[in-house]
């Protein structure tokens, strides 16, 4: 019927097509894409973990699709701030959100979103793994993680801790830690990892459950000490850190990790396309070493494996959150 109907209306064939095609010529092809820079905003202020691997990425990217990749730092509410910016851009792969593990606990401690973090977004690649450390004033008197555990009960309510903003994943290790322990310290949220760590440097705040990335440098030079990783087993970079579970707390396990994501509607292909170009990068050893570097490893995965990984951490998470008692904000 329409298309009797578009040969009988001769006059008006080419502007009904051409208005028809029209979304189709605003979304480029993967053979197109990207025709002009790509922006890969990120939440959270300079320096920390996410910030770092993006901008070791950018110029990697921009060797192999030949556009600029500008890392934009639009910290905020932990990353709501950021992941409603790329919620609500075009879907034409140009916008692309940085995340870290806190994409999937913002939802357990944030009541209302403006966003859905499954629906909203879609996978491109989780891009590494890590941990988190357990770092302290160098100036507290305290040499491993039962003795921030007896100084923090000996003082309840006394402690500081940081994190990168409410809903973080620095804030949600360190809330496991708190319901873990039992202990009662006060939670200081910062714009960032480095401004937090800042004030632990300085001593006002007493604990941080800390991205591996933003600490190691200031440990090395004993500006703040390293008590415990989260991982399951000692990492390469941390060797002689013990993990929670063999120092203070059996079968406590924290990761964290990174990765890219599009706006949902992103076309499959363009997805497909920034998937293998992020997965090119990520096995040449420069990345590799300097991920090692930071107590990283490099985690590619295809864009189906990191949104089954997204939506099954944001249910672990919630249900966690509702057993520790964390009720959302």
């Amino acid at each position: 019927m329409i298309a009797v109907n578009l040969k009988s209306i001769r006059s008006a064939s080419a502007g009904l097509l051409l208005i028809a095609t029209m979304p189709l010529l605003a979304q480029p092809s993967a053979g197109a894409f990207p025709v002009r820079p790509i922006r890969m905003v990120v939440g959270f202020t300079p320096g920390g973990q996410p910030d770092i691997t993006a901008r070791m990425l950018a110029p990697k990217l921009y060797e192999t699709l030949g556009q600029q990749v500008i890392v934009d730092n639009r910290a905020g509410a932990g990353g709501v701030v950021a992941a409603k910016i790329v919620a609500d851009a075009a879907p034409d792969g140009h916008t692309l959100l940085f995340v870290s593990s806190s994409h999937v606990a913002i939802p357990a401690v944030h009541a209302k979103l403006p966003y859905d973090t499954i629906r909203d977004f879609a996978g491109i690649t989780l891009t590494s793994t890590a941990c988190y450390v357990l770092v302290v004033p160098a100036t507290l008197n305290v040499k491993n993680a039962q003795e921030l555990i007896a100084l923090a009960k000996a003082k309840p309510g006394q402690l500081n801790y940081g994190s990168g903003g409410t809903g973080s994943g620095a804030h949600f290790a360190a809330e496991m830690f708190k319901h873990t322990t039992a202990i009662d310290a006060v939670h200081v949220p910062y714009r960032g990892i480095p401004e937090g760590i800042t004030d632990l440097i300085s001593g006002r705040l007493q604990f941080f459950m800390s991205p591996l990335a933003s600490a190691v440098s200031l440990v090395r030079d004993g500006k703040i000490r390293a008590l415990a990783v989260t991982a399951k087993k000692r990492v390469a970079v941390y060797a002689d850190v013990p993990t929670l579970a063999e120092s203070a707390l059996p079968g406590y396990q924290w990761d964290s990790w990174s990765g890219l994501l599009a706006p949902a509607k992103t076309p499959r292909a363009i997805i497909d396309k920034l998937n293998r170009e992020i997965t090119r990068a990520l096995s040449q050893p420069d990345i590799q070493q300097r991920l090692l570097s930071m107590g990283a490893e490099a985690a590619p995965t295809t864009p189906a494996e990191f949104d089954k990984l997204i939506a099954e951490q944001v249910a672990m998470t919630i249900k966690l959150a509702r057993q520790a008692g964390i009720k959302p904000e």
